[in-house]
């Protein structure tokens, strides 16, 4: 594949994402998407009262945000719609972007979420931008991994609502691919930018906090290689650390000063307003009977489910034979992905370079997994998209799966080379589906 061609590849899968991701936000119903009257909320605070709100009791109101589940939203129940704002613990960063929207356009809701979709385009070039980096000479790989970020039906639905998971997850993307380029010894990215990246997010969500550790991974790993005398090292630390606890440090120290003890973050005063929220010990003994082999299973079936399709507040699933194709198709991915290490002899073949990307990616996904098993430890949130700060990584899995499947066949079918792009457009139309036939007929 020329380079033309791939510019060409990619151009068309950014501009199908923008029509899919805007068909998702304009087709969605009003607030139909997890968490979004919060979210929005957050928005109309800042732009309405100019101030950072703070999480209180009375934010959550599990009666009244059951009601309007239950009842689709109904207009006769909105009326209190603006008390729901128990994502005020929130960091600011997408919120504050958001605010100048929210007042040129009068608080419309489609214009918050086209944000979102906007974001979600460059989620789809970074990621692409990672992956190409991660593995030059296999474009077909880079491309299809992007198609697979632009075209997973959960996420469009998550990327054409008013959530900040967007800016999170194109920080996320951004920090992955610097942070590859890094690796090659280039001077693009400096330690410097490592560290701005990673300040970012602390001051975008929680769930990404975890980027600063692995830009810190990253020196370690480049250092290691080129065996760098202490002075060295450390000056690349402090360049990644300064940098991340600047930009960090200003947004905790509002919380302590707003909400005392050693609640930097402000998650210890949302557990305590969010009264009613299920526990996961809850949930076990009163639910379930005390089985904590059911709660695994439980855990582990949404999760999969929810990561693909699970729509509005997570009340439309898709139909159970559709979810067994797809465990079929993530089982496929997988044997792909072997077969693709087995034929270029991976990693043995790897430059330095390439294993520390690994290392990189599996610390990634290993990481972004234990948050969300800790996260459930404590509440029952089996939601897949809480995986999606790991979909650089994940998507690099898909896509040399595809890569290994369409490797074997090239040799007796030609077009088997764009196999990987053909599964990815397959996806498309599968997103446009189940938008039409399962998410707004539903909600």
């Amino acid at each position: 594949m020329n380079r033309r061609a791939e510019g060409a590849a990619l151009a068309v899968i950014v501009v199908a994402y923008l029509l899919l991701g805007i068909l998702y936000a304009v087709r969605t119903p009003d607030w139909q998407a997890p968490d979004e009257p919060a979210h929005y909320n957050y928005v109309r605070q800042i732009a309405d009262e100019g101030r950072l709100p703070v999480i209180a009791p009375g934010d959550w109101q599990q009666e009244y945000q059951e009601q309007l589940k239950a009842s689709k939203f109904a207009p006769e129940l909105l009326d209190r719609l603006g008390t729901i704002q128990y994502e005020d613990h929130q960091p600011p960063l997408y919120y504050l972007l958001a605010a100048p929207i929210y007042g040129l356009t009068g608080g419309d809701l489609l214009a918050l979420r086209l944000i979102s979709v906007v974001l979600g385009a460059g989620v789809v070039i970074a990621t692409w931008g990672a992956l190409r980096t991660a593995s030059p000479a296999q474009p077909g790989l880079a491309l299809s991994g992007a198609g697979f970020v632009a075209f997973l039906p959960q996420h469009l639905s998550i990327l054409g609502s008013v959530n900040n998971d967007a800016l999170a997850e194109l920080i996320a993307a951004l920090t992955l691919w610097a942070v590859i380029v890094y690796l090659r010894g280039t001077r693009y990215v400096s330690p410097v930018m490592l560290g701005v990246l990673s300040g970012l997010a602390l001051i975008t969500k929680t769930t990404i906090y975890f980027l600063a550790g692995i830009a810190l991974l990253a020196v370690l790993l480049r250092g290691r290689r080129a065996r760098w005398p202490r002075r060295v090292f450390a000056s690349h630390l402090a360049a990644v650390i300064v940098p991340a606890l600047l930009l960090g440090g200003l947004w905790w120290g509002r919380n302590l000063h707003v909400y005392g003890g050693t609640d930097f973050t402000g998650l210890d005063r949302h557990d305590t307003v969010t009264v009613g929220q299920m526990r996961t010990d809850e949930y076990i003994e009163v639910v379930l009977g005390g089985s904590e082999r059911q709660y695994l299973e439980n855990l582990l079936r949404t999760t999969f489910h929810s990561f693909w399709g699970q729509f509005g507040w997570m009340s439309v699933p898709l139909p159970g034979q559709v979810y067994r194709v797809l465990g079929v198709i993530t089982l496929g991915l997988l044997a792909g992905a072997i077969v693709h290490a087995w034929r270029v002899r991976f990693p043995l073949a790897l430059d330095g370079p390439g294993r520390d990307v690994l290392i990189l990616f599996a610390a990634t996904i290993v990481l972004v997994t234990a948050a969300f098993a800790f996260y459930n430890l404590s509440f029952v949130q089996f939601q897949g998209r809480y995986l999606y700060p790991a979909l650089v990584p994940l998507s690099f899995v898909v896509g040399a799966g595809l890569t290994g499947w369409a490797g074997l066949l090239v040799g007796r079918r030609p077009l088997a080379h764009w196999l990987p792009l053909g599964a990815v457009g397959a996806l498309a139309l599968f997103a446009l589906y189940a938008l039409e036939t399962y998410l707004v007929p539903n909600l």
